[in-house]
């Protein structure tokens, strides 16, 4: 098990102790498999975006090695065009297998990788580990970019026969948004200049704050309510407007965010995630309230649950410990808590911006 030593950076008043999260990343390398692996849970599927993010968390844990095995399997796994499949199978009993059971590839799980390759290079300052995922992120990037639209959001996916699907989803492209910067970051880091990548990070950020109507109506999800201001697209006045204006919607004090409204649910993920929102904008202590009230899904052996139905039923549901909803808890303190790598891939400060574009 990870030693409390190694996480005391990770204490928070209110939501872990150096025990707690050292029981928390342990919860994690459990699940994760030899090959490197991390699926929802075992015996689940796992699928590239969450991870990236549970890798991400094991890095922000201090567990590098772990992180690196992680990457590795993307590489591994990655398609001839630069993408990956929606989901992959863990397997009967968790014995490792590489069989999609989803074979689209949706652009802001192939994004994402970039994210989490910036954040580990800026954890451990290896090089060696940048040289060899660049051409693994750089052929994310264009596949990703291969279905942005005239109007600079990025189309959802492609389906299993290659076919385009040109709708965005402004949760998705929030997301492209960040991993665009980080991409743009190792770009730098490496003198290889991508001046395509700015001017598509550039409209993809203009599109996200002044266009919504370029993107799927999901507004009832709680994700398209926070992602702008989290991916970093949306900030200042724009960003805390925004969070405000849904606040009383999303929001249940004392259990935490829900997934989508009407629905009487309160997610893990999701509140964490508005949690890394909130300190972006400077509202840590905000940010520390809602980790502190989404305690109540943490369970026996460190991991939580995925959410809770707070009427009728009053019930943890699904009956799932994800690895995920870890991740995300364990990357919210670090950034409270002032984790250098996380930090900077979520403050945005040292990431390029994008170059933004000449028309509206």
């Amino acid at each position: 098990m990870t030693s409390p030593e190694r996480t005391e950076h990770l204490v928070l008043p209110g939501v872990l102790t150096a025990e707690e999260a050292a029981e928390t990343v342990a919860g994690i390398l459990a699940v994760q498999r030899e090959d490197g692996a991390i699926p929802w849970f075992r015996g689940h599927h796992l699928d590239p975006w969450d991870h990236t993010e549970a890798a991400m968390a094991l890095d922000a844990a201090g567990e590098h090695e772990a992180a690196a095995r992680a990457y590795e399997w993307l590489i591994r796994h990655q398609n001839e065009d630069g993408s990956w499949y929606a989901a992959y199978a863990d397997g009967e009993a968790g014995r490792p297998t590489d069989r999609p059971t989803d074979r689209g590839r949706e652009t802001n799980f192939c994004a994402y990788i970039a994210v989490g390759v910036w954040h580990h290079f800026l954890a451990t300052g290896d090089e060696i580990f940048l040289d060899r995922m660049w051409p693994a992120v750089f052929a994310a990037i264009e596949f990703v970019l291969a279905l942005q639209q005239p109007g600079g959001q990025i189309g959802w996916k492609r389906e299993a026969d290659g076919s385009p699907v040109n709708e965005a989803l402004l949760t998705g492209s929030s997301s492209i948004h960040q991993a665009l910067r980080c991409a743009l970051a190792i770009a730098e880091e490496r003198e290889e200049p991508q001046p395509d990548w700015e001017l598509a990070a550039g409209a993809l950020a203009h599109a996200i704050c002044r266009h919504p109507e370029r993107f799927l109506d999901k507004n009832h999800y709680s994700m398209d309510w926070y992602y702008p201001v989290l991916g970093g697209a949306m900030t200042g006045a724009d960003a805390k407007s925004r969070i405000e204006g849904g606040w009383d919607d999303f929001v249940v004090p004392g259990l935490g965010v829900r997934c989508v409204l009407p629905n009487p649910w309160v997610t893990g993920g999701e509140s964490c995630e508005l949690a890394l929102a909130l300190w972006v904008m400077g509202e840590s202590d905000r940010a520390l309230e809602i980790l502190q009230s989404v305690q109540h899904l943490r369970a026996e052996g460190g991991m939580y649950w995925t959410g809770y139905v707070f009427e009728g039923s009053r019930a943890v549901w699904p009956e799932e410990l994800t690895t995920w909803t870890a991740g995300s808890l364990l990357l919210a303190v670090a950034a409270l808590g002032g984790d250098e790598a996380t930090t900077a891939v979520f403050g945005g400060e040292r990431l390029p911006r994008g170059l933004a574009p000449d028309c509206c």
